[in-house]
């Protein structure tokens, strides 16, 4: 089990009033899963992947990752479990706009304080991994939409994480790029990458093996296998 939710609440404060947003949450995913988790908007999916992606703690219940309670841990060592176990690849890719594309995919790399020759060989590995090896040096300006996601996609794999989390990651792209993208995601996950998918978009969804639905905070039907 790479990742397990037992009785997840999450409740915000909004002056006097407690609004509930993630109800009774229970989800497990295995090693080497492709999951889709998939709801409309103010569905509750973006604070269940701030709390998956540990960006987030619950309000109450217990989350274990990678065999590690997460509940207990202090901001430090949510921090620290995030750089080792956790990929991100986000909608708006989270380019840094006058970095090189190995400059910006060794980033993860430089704060986990690997050496700079080996940043960038691993860098480098990591973006021929996607496709981009001729790539390298451009920046984020000469990139399409479709390459700034590789990018992102490569810098999210570069440290070997537990889990790659991808939030709407082909919501800014056009329909290619966006299929593309997926395509890359099922020939990771078929390399053994657990892939975590936040998506609206039943399309984006259905590539997945498995379909989660969430619907005002509460999980539906986690079990139903989608065509992939």
């Amino acid at each position: 089990m790479i990742l397990k939710l037992d009785h997840i609440y999450k409740d915000y404060q909004q002056e006097k009033l407690v609004v509930p947003v993630l109800k009774d949450v229970s989800l497990a995913v295995e090693e080497g899963e492709y999951v889709a988790i998939m709801g409309p908007s103010g569905s509750g999916k973006t604070t269940l992947m701030n709390i998956i992606g540990c960006l987030d703690k619950p309000t109450s219940g217990e989350y274990e990752l990678a065999g590690e309670n997460v509940s207990k841990m202090k901001d430090k060592e949510l921090s620290d479990l995030r750089l080792k176990s956790i990929g991100f690849v986000f909608q708006s890719f989270h380019l840094m706009p006058r970095e090189s594309a190995a400059e910006n995919v060794a980033l993860p790399l430089s704060y986990a304080g690997v050496r700079k020759k080996e940043r960038k060989a691993r860098a480098t590995k990591a973006l021929e991994r996607v496709g981009l090896g001729d790539r390298v040096n451009f920046k984020p300006t000469q990139l399409s939409g479709g390459q700034k996601q590789r990018v992102a996609i490569a810098r999210a794999m570069v440290n070997n994480p537990k889990i790659l989390l991808a939030d709407e990651p082909t919501g800014a792209l056009d329909s290619k790029s966006g299929e593309q993208i997926m395509e890359l995601f099922h020939s990771l996950n078929e390399e053994g990458v657990t892939v975590v998918m936040i998506t609206h978009d039943p399309k984006i969804a259905a590539r997945a093996k498995r379909v989660i639905h969430i619907i005002d905070g509460e999980i539906h039907d986690s079990a139903e296998e989608a065509s992939s």
